[in-house]
């Protein structure tokens, strides 16, 4: 079995999914990956300490938001569990005075299931999802690290997060393509480089060696997935490319595939 890459997605709100690029983008890029055998999530979207593993079994989505309209409400993801990949994990993770927790009833959140709506429509690819048990960069990347093994069994290891995400700069009032701010270009642009150039004590530094930083991550668990992708990817990390570029609402949609 091939060694399957890894994705960092931008995955935005769930209107993301109305934009008229966004969707064939996440489509173009599924269309190019070998069928996985399952799909791991680490969304920006949940938090929990100890690490925790969501559903196993198929539970209604997490509609972890508030004030949409009541369409959003109604979108459904029923993809199978992964109580297998959920054993790898536990058993790749569980270490003394590091447990692994269940959380059976938790659905998929909107990190999850908006991306993967629009890459496997069909939600007939296991899904299981993970938590962030922090937001530390080099404890994510030792976490992605950890996982690598999952790639070669045909796991995809995706992070959904978001590249820039400041909710107070973005003017909803505006069109989604308008010129976004200058705060989200510089970081755009420096995490651009900071990928070609492999420069990862830089990217988990982030906060400290990028312009903007602080601004385009107010709170950081938007780009926080990202390290669990290059820790899992991370003898791999000159293949990386960008596979969705651009701006929606003045936030950066740009995603990487590793590997």
């Amino acid at each position: 079995m091939t060694t399957m890459p890894v994705l960092y997605l931008s995955h935005g709100a769930p209107p993301l999914a109305d934009d008229p690029v966004w969707p064939d983008e996440l489509a173009t890029v599924a269309a190019g990956l070998e069928r996985p055998s399952s799909i791991l999530v680490v969304s920006a979207h949940w938090e929990a300490a100890p690490l925790a593993v969501a559903a196993t079994t198929t539970v209604p989505l997490f509609y972890d938001f508030w004030g949409f309209p009541e369409r959003y409400y109604q979108v459904t993801y029923p993809a199978p569990g992964a109580p297998e990949l959920a054993d790898q994990v536990r058993a790749l993770l569980r270490s003394p005075g590091q447990p692994v927790y269940d959380d059976p009833g938790r659905g998929l959140d909107h990190g999850a299931y908006v991306p993967l709506k629009e890459m496997y429509p069909d939600a007939d690819i296991p899904v299981l999802q993970i938590s962030m048990p922090t937001l530390d960069p080099a404890a994510l990347f030792d976490i992605g690290r950890r996982l690598a093994p999952l790639r070669d069994q045909g796991v995809l290891v995706l992070g959904s997060g978001f590249t820039t995400h400041n909710l107070r700069g973005m003017d909803m009032h505006r069109s989604p393509d308008h010129e976004p701010p200058a705060w989200s270009i510089e970081f755009d642009e420096w995490a651009r480089r900071a990928m070609a150039d492999k420069d990862v004590d830089g990217l988990i530094d982030f906060l400290h060696k990028s312009p903007a930083g602080r601004i385009a991550h107010p709170r950081t668990e938007h780009f926080a997935p990202l390290f669990v992708t290059l820790g899992a990817a991370h003898d791999q990390l000159d293949t990386s490319r960008t596979v969705v570029d651009g701006f929606w609402y003045g936030l950066s949609k740009r995603s990487w595939l590793i590997g």
